[in-house]
């Protein structure tokens, strides 16, 4: 990719469902899996039936060789649409067709055979949220845990309020890392004038 290529932000979300009409419980976000590809499509059928949910996608306007532009949208997590639920709407919606399964948490299994649903904390989804609305360079995912000490606070900029972990890239620039429960954390280019050292 050039460094010519500019980028905008797009986070598909949709309105708050029917939670509390149709199921009893607390609703969380909870991790589906679905066929590469679709990540949009099944957002729209979990819309329909008044389930809330969101795919994080990115608006990039790409340059080709012949000198052609062209805004694609990209799926920063592939296969993967957040949905908030119960845990009784869980069950019935991993039934359809168009969902392969919910992410399980190994780490929390208590020594049974089965690992409950994974979860994603409120807090941590409305920071990805906000990183993919006021990023002013691509946000990507990091995969691998996540082990750093430098926790800083973003004090201006358009990611201002943000808080997460600073690392250094291989090329000497520097990105914040706001972590994901069990997806590892979303990884942004930061200047360190920018930020700010916490405890």
């Amino acid at each position: 990719m050039s460094n010519t290529e500019t980028y905008t932000y797009n986070v598909t979300a949709v309105p708050a469902g029917v939670d509390g009409a149709v199921g009893v419980g607390e609703s969380k976000w909870y991790v589906a899996i679905v066929n590469a590809r679709h990540e949009k499509k099944v957002a729209e059928r979990l819309i329909g039936i008044g389930i809330e949910c969101f795919v994080a996608t990115q608006n990039e306007l790409r340059l080709w060789a012949n000198g052609k532009r062209k805004m694609i949208e990209r799926v920063i997590i592939p296969s993967i649409v957040f949905v908030k639920c119960t845990e009784r709407e869980r069950r019935e919606l991993v039934r359809r067709p168009y969902i392969l399964r919910f992410m399980t948490d190994h780490a929390a299994n208590k020594g049974t055979h089965n690992s409950p649903p994974a979860t994603i904390p409120d807090r941590q989804l409305a920071m990805f949220k906000f990183m993919l609305g006021h990023a002013d360079s691509p946000v990507n995912l990091i995969q691998s845990p996540l082990k750093h000490n430098d926790k800083v606070r973003v004090i201006r900029g358009r990611l201002q309020g943000l808080e997460g972990s600073i690392i250094s890239d291989p090329d000497g620039s520097h990105s914040l890392i706001v972590a994901l429960d069990l997806l590892g954390g979303a990884s942004v280019r930061i200047n360190l004038s920018d930020v700010q050292g916490i405890q």
